[in-house]
């Protein structure tokens, strides 16, 4: 990054340090100082000199590529110490391979609407393509905002309203796929009895199940943020569309699904000890291996991220509240559960049975009260309330990824 020292003459230093090369020029005025420094770094991301001052570097037409502008926007993410998640990079790097040789100036509609009907060929759904096109209309507003670079966006515009039409891009379907209880014991017993499988998969998918946490977050809690007085864990930097870094979570460890939380983190510690992470393994290795399992034994349409859906809804089942079950999710907007609240209809009938034994439990016989009933559903009317208001103030721009 450039920086700008106004010396006692009046004039102001500019100088650039950008991938080991290093340029200085002295101005008159700080705004010919910056204009000079993009110019170099621009320089210098093409592998060109850095010009002197009063030499126009700007790229010849059709020069600077889409391409350049990626490289460009990961160079700067990595100077500000800011990492790229896993799934950017594979957006970026798809469109580096499909875009990267496209002139700056010459994106266009076209262009655009063909890369989503390659994407969409591919298997890509019209919410995966959505993030696509979002992900380069990052790029060019990072190129023009941070280094001057003239982009035009219309043509980004019109290509979207194009695939939108065209039904490429869209919102995404929820998943309601719920593995059953027979599904999961053969997943587990086929991943604990694989001779061949390193890794602990039965045992992290049934803690999935257990603690409602995604595969990244499995593999990176800590030993040291467990407390094993209050039997909870910190989870940090955990997913949120606003700000991942920072959001630490204490999560409680539960024994109310089916699956016991911190049962199995006990018996983790017996097979890998406590020296650094709980579960010391990649979320890479752990998929595959769900996945392997799942084809083995001819599962169809069930992915590892479904077990935290099941976790959810297994939560509601034992009766949670919705911001008792946010607690564990980590959800912060009550709105976004909704979707882990699709119990099946025939379970009501299980739950007037427990309703109805419990009635005779206390009092044999006797009817239902609505003076008693009433203030437990306006307790949790309040509750309810209490989570929007609370949220109002901060309404989500994006829908969260669950």
């Amino acid at each position: 990054m450039a920086t700008f020292t106004l010396l006692r003459t009046g004039s102001w230093r500019a100088q650039v340090r950008r991938k080991g090369v290093y340029a200085a020029e002295t101005f008159h005025r700080k705004t010919d100082a910056q204009a000079w420094a993009r110019e170099a770094e621009l320089a210098i991301d093409q592998g060109l000199k850095p010009p002197r001052r009063g030499q126009v570097a700007a790229p010849k037409k059709g020069q600077l590529t889409i391409g350049d502008l990626i490289d460009l926007h990961l160079t700067d993410m990595r100077e500000m110490r800011k990492d790229t998640a896993r799934s950017k990079m594979f957006v970026l790097r798809s469109l580096k391979q499909d875009l990267g040789h496209v002139a700056v100036e010459a994106l266009s509609r076209e262009a655009i609407i063909e890369y989503g009907r390659k994407r969409a060929a591919a298997g890509a759904g019209p919410a995966t393509v959505v993030i696509d096109v979002s992900y380069l209309n990052t790029i060019l507003t990072h190129a023009a905002a941070v280094h001057g670079i003239t982009v035009s966006l219309e043509q980004l515009k019109l290509g979207r309203a194009a695939l939108l039409r065209l039904g490429i891009v869209g919102k995404s379907k929820e998943r309601d796929r719920r593995p059953t209880q027979e599904e999961l014991d053969h997943i587990t017993a086929w991943l604990d009895g694989n001779p061949r499988q390193s890794i602990p998969a039965g045992r992290i998918t049934r803690f999935a199940v257990a603690s409602a946490m995604r595969i990244e977050e499995i593999c990176r809690i800590r030993w040291t943020d467990l407390d094993d007085r209050k039997r909870t864990v910190i989870v940090r930097d955990r997913k949120d569309p606003r700000n991942k870094e920072g959001n630490h979570q204490r999560v409680p460890l539960l024994d109310a699904t089916g699956y016991d939380a911190w049962g199995l983190i006990q018996e983790q510690g017996k097979l890998t000890g406590h020296l650094d992470r709980i579960f010391p393994y990649t979320p890479d290795s752990v998929s595959t291996a769900f996945r392997r399992a799942c084809r083995e034994l001819e599962i169809e349409d069930l992915r590892f991220h479904d077990l935290r859906h099941e976790a959810a809804s297994r939560l509601f089942e034992a009766g949670f509240a919705i911001e008792q079950v946010a607690l564990v999710t980590g959800h912060k907007d009550w709105k976004m559960l909704r979707r882990y609240t699709n119990l099946k209809p025939e379970d009501l009938h299980h739950r007037a049975e427990d309703l109805a034994q419990q009635r005779n439990a206390t009092g044999r016989g006797r009817a239902f009260q609505p003076e008693q009933a009433v203030p437990d559903m306006m307790a949790n009317i309040v509750a309810d309330d209490n989570i929007r208001v609370g949220r109002s103030s901060k309404r989500r721009s994006a829908a969260e990824d669950v």
